[in-house]
């Protein structure tokens, strides 16, 4: 030892010795937290043990490079560092070697502002965006690991070193996306785990590229909502549905892994056969029924009862609640399964033929009026409909509700019924005599009549006769002179005298003249004659202008 240190002294006198260069010395001994190199300087430097990358290698009488940085500390030893001889060193052999772009290894040895240290034999800056592919909350889980980066930038003037692992995962990842698409085809099972998670599905990433999931080809059953089966970072197996290679997407499906229990669905669910399921949703139309994974059935709002009339499903079920239904229709291919709840009970419309046979006076209030007509109850959940055609032989009426009021007890005759259809039509008028039938028993033409005026129109007005009857007065026979307007001369519930012009039975029509009621026999023929000749229909009124141009 003695004389290898005089050796280096007498090679390595003071004089040489300059601050800021690399000289070379001898470890003399090791401590727990240092080691003492002698340079040739009047006495040892002190170098760190942890500048060294492992402590265990460092032997007494090795010799090493260190860096000078004074001859001389407070105590007249030399500040030594081995560190800093290793990173000049490494930053000569990098400057000489590597240039930007190219691949290096090193360990990321700890946070700094804005990114990371890492050592490649001098420290160079990771840039935090440059550390993987995707933003990295917590760092520390990096921190010691050793990874490739590529050089992205050298600064040689101030020794600058900026690297990115980032560049090379995604070069990697575009090399496996390319063979990827090369080879995968519709149909494979691939491997892959959740990226990511949106309100229409999920991504894949299959180690190469990423794949969509949607929400429709999760689950063969209803879900609303991607997370309610992944979750991010799950690993799962998919089938890949579609690809688009030009556009570099690739559809991925999670149920087409598993049979489609729509497969033998006639065998498991056939027609008549009693099923249980739960509500699951309820839209105006009907309610859907669970009955499996994958499975759903609509009862329609006509099938949950033979009687009762279901405004909306949600007034009589609820979502979640479980039910018993029947099978009435089945639709593979569409995927649907028609179910009825009324089926389970006897259909009291069988026997309604036999119980309100045609000809059966009934009795009971009128539930509800439409323009059209208006339902009357036979029993509970047994309507009768009177067409408002129906309700009088004498009135022209436009609505029911002129002359009827929800909750009005009325008779009627049953007319006609139809138990497929569910209908039973009603008359109130074929209760009483049909007086148009022997009208000319109570009306003649010539006779002077006297009435109300009812109704008025552009064209004329009609006045309330006997027998419940209406006869209609145009305006061209109120007086001799023209009219004008029909109001100037008539007002509604005015008491007036006609004469009977015209009776058209057949069509259950009267003409009346008001002018008439002065003339002679003679005048009295001639307008009956010419009325024969002429096309006087409208002396009746056509029934369409008549309701639909009151003035009244």
């Amino acid at each position: 030892m003695k004389h290898i240190m005089e050796e280096l002294l007498a090679g390595s006198a003071i004089a040489r010795l300059d601050p800021g260069q690399i000289v070379r010395g001898i470890v003399t001994k090791i401590q727990q937290n240092e080691v003492s190199v002698d340079i040739g300087a009047k006495s040892e430097g002190k170098v760190r043990l942890s500048e060294f990358d492992d402590p265990s290698e460092v032997q007494p009488g090795q010799e090493i490079d260190v860096f000078l940085e004074k001859l001389e500390d407070i105590n007249g030893s030399p500040v030594i560092c081995y560190d800093k001889a290793q990173q000049q060193k490494n930053w000569e052999r990098i400057a000489s070697t590597t240039e930007e772009g190219g691949i290096v290894q090193g360990k990321i040895k700890g946070k700094t502002r804005g990114g990371l240290l890492v050592s490649i034999g001098v420290d160079a800056f990771l840039p935090s965006s440059q550390l993987d592919l995707k933003p990295v909350k917590n760092v520390e889980q990096f921190l010691g690991r050793t990874y490739d980066f590529k050089i992205v930038k050298i600064n040689y003037e101030r020794r600058n070193i900026v690297l990115s692992r980032r560049e090379l995962l995604e070069e990697e990842r575009w090399r496996k996306s390319k063979q990827l698409f090369e080879e995968l085809k519709v149909g494979d099972i691939v491997h892959g785990f959740v990226k990511n998670i949106t309100e229409y599905g999920a991504f894949v990433d299959l180690d190469g590229a990423d794949g969509l999931l949607h929400v429709t080809d999760m689950s063969w059953g209803r879900i609303t909502h991607p997370s309610q089966v992944l979750r991010v970072g799950e690993e799962l197996n998919v089938m890949v549905i579609d690809i688009d290679r030009e556009k570099e997407r690739i559809s991925l499906g999670l149920k087409q892994t598993t049979q489609n229990p729509w497969d033998n669905i006639e065998q498991r669910y056939p027609i008549g056969a009693c099923v249980k399921g739960k509500v699951v949703n309820l839209v105006p139309y009907g309610a859907f029924v669970e009955l499996e994974d994958g499975v759903e059935g609509l009862v329609h709002v006509t099938e949950i009862s033979w009687t009762r009339k279901i405004a909306k499903p949600s007034d009589v079920l609820k979502i979640g609640q479980e039910v018993e239904a029947v099978v009435i229709g089945i639709q593979k291919e569409e995927q649907k399964i028609a179910l009825g709840l009324r089926q389970l009970e006897e259909n009291p419309w069988e026997q309604i033929a036999s119980k309100y046979p045609v000809g059966a006076i009934v009795r009971g209030p009128i539930q509800s009026l439409t323009s059209y007509g208006a339902f009357v109850e036979m029993e509970q959940g047994v309507h009768g409909m009177v067409h408002v055609s129906d309700i009088s032989w004498t009135r022209k009426l436009k609505s029911p509700e002129e002359v009827f009021k929800v909750g009005d007890i009325v008779e009627a005759v049953v007319l006609s019924s139809d138990a497929d259809g569910h209908r039973i039509a009603l008359g109130i008028k074929q209760l009483l005599e049909n007086p148009w039938g022997h009208i000319h028993d109570h009306f003649r033409v010539g006779d002077v009549v006297r009435g109300k005026i009812v109704k008025l129109t552009n064209f004329g007005a009609f006045l309330k006769l006997t027998q419940d009857i209406d006869g209609f007065i145009h305006i061209g026979q109120i007086r001799e002179e023209r009219v004008e307007k029909i109001r100037d001369m008539l007002k509604v519930d005015e008491e007036v005298s006609a004469r009977v012009i015209k009776i058209d039975g057949e069509n259950e029509r009267i003409a009346l003249s008001i002018k008439a009621l002065d003339y002679d026999a003679s005048e009295l023929q001639n307008e009956i004659n010419e009325l024969k000749n002429n096309d006087s229909s409208n002396e009746f009124g056509t029934l369409g202008d008549l309701f639909e141009k009151s003035v009244s």
